[in-house]
């Protein structure tokens, strides 16, 4: 079945929806997007996802492009259209078509938005997260409001393919402390020597995951000691368990960073039984 995409108003065959030349999330990546997953032909994580995108849009001064309710209704009817049980969903909104201007241009100016969704092979991530995956560090290069959700990934882009051409999944930043800020696409974390699990603070300016969210409420109902501040390559290099999350890397158990081997090279207890719990309440409609 061919995939179908929201733009602008218009359900359209995916590979004949298109863009302006002139929108400004092409030309100035001036836009922000949200990802969620799917399970069950469902959304999980709806409100966080919502609260993050009306933040991303009200820190960048673009206007909502429809109501809540409105909103809601195009992204289920995306997932029917393109018959999506278990996948992700992709919505991107941008400020706007106008005449090439690094202003912004008048207020009028209607919003861009678009909407596509694509199936996720569950048993074949489910099959990587058994086994654990790698990630390298890079430093730290991007620009200090990360908590946005921009469109602008140029360096996140440069991470992630360093990383797969070293035969890794993911990338995490380190900055000029030594401190590892966040993934490439995720959300970074260890169980530290200690047993301790921790997570860097969102006061950094790091991108207030939705699924970091989820996974600190499920760390607080198992009763597992969790601290919110950062943790250096070094103590990565050295923790007990390591992984990271996102809406499509859910919960990822990683077992070596750079050349080193985490946990013996195998996924901690800590990062599979979250995975589960997040998996199970994402499909009971709990997350």
């Amino acid at each position: 079945m061919a995939r179908i995409a929201y733009v602008n108003g218009r359900y359209l065959p995916h590979d004949k929806a298109g863009v302006h030349i002139e929108d400004r999330g092409y030309q100035f990546a001036d836009g922000v997007y949200e990802v969620w997953a799917v399970f069950g032909g469902k959304l999980t994580d709806t409100e966080g996802h919502f609260a993050r995108l009306y933040r991303s849009l009200g820190e960048l001064g673009i206007a909502t492009p429809m109501s809540r309710k409105a909103l809601e209704t195009v992204l289920r009817e995306v997932l029917r259209r393109n018959r999506i049980a278990e996948g992700l969903l992709y919505l991107q909104v941008n400020r706007g078509v106008a005449p090439r201007d690094h202003v912004f241009p008048h207020p009028d100016t209607a919003p861009s938005i678009v909407i596509t969704a694509k199936r996720v092979d569950r048993a074949a991530t489910e099959a990587k997260a058994a086994k654990g995956v790698s990630v390298i560090t890079t430093p730290e290069n991007r620009w200090g409001r990360c908590d946005i959700k921009t469109v602008g990934l140029l360096p996140n882009v440069l991470a992630k393919q360093a990383a797969k051409e070293k035969g890794a999944a993911e990338a995490w930043f380190v900055d000029t402390d030594g401190l590892v800020t966040e993934g490439g696409s995720s959300n970074a974390w260890i169980v530290d020597a200690n047993g301790v699990l921790r997570t860097r603070d969102t006061g950094a300016n790091i991108l207030r995951g939705v699924t970091r969210i989820a996974v600190l409420r499920l760390a607080e109902e198992l009763q597992i000691k969790v601290e919110e501040r950062p943790f250096t390559a070094a103590e990565a290099k050295s923790a007990r368990e390591a992984f990271y999350t996102g809406a499509g890397a859910l919960v990822t158990p990683v077992v070596k960073i750079d050349d080193d081997l985490i946990g013996g090279g195998a996924p901690g207890p800590v990062a599979t039984r979250l995975r589960d719990l997040y998996i199970q309440s994402a499909r009971n409609g709990l997350a």
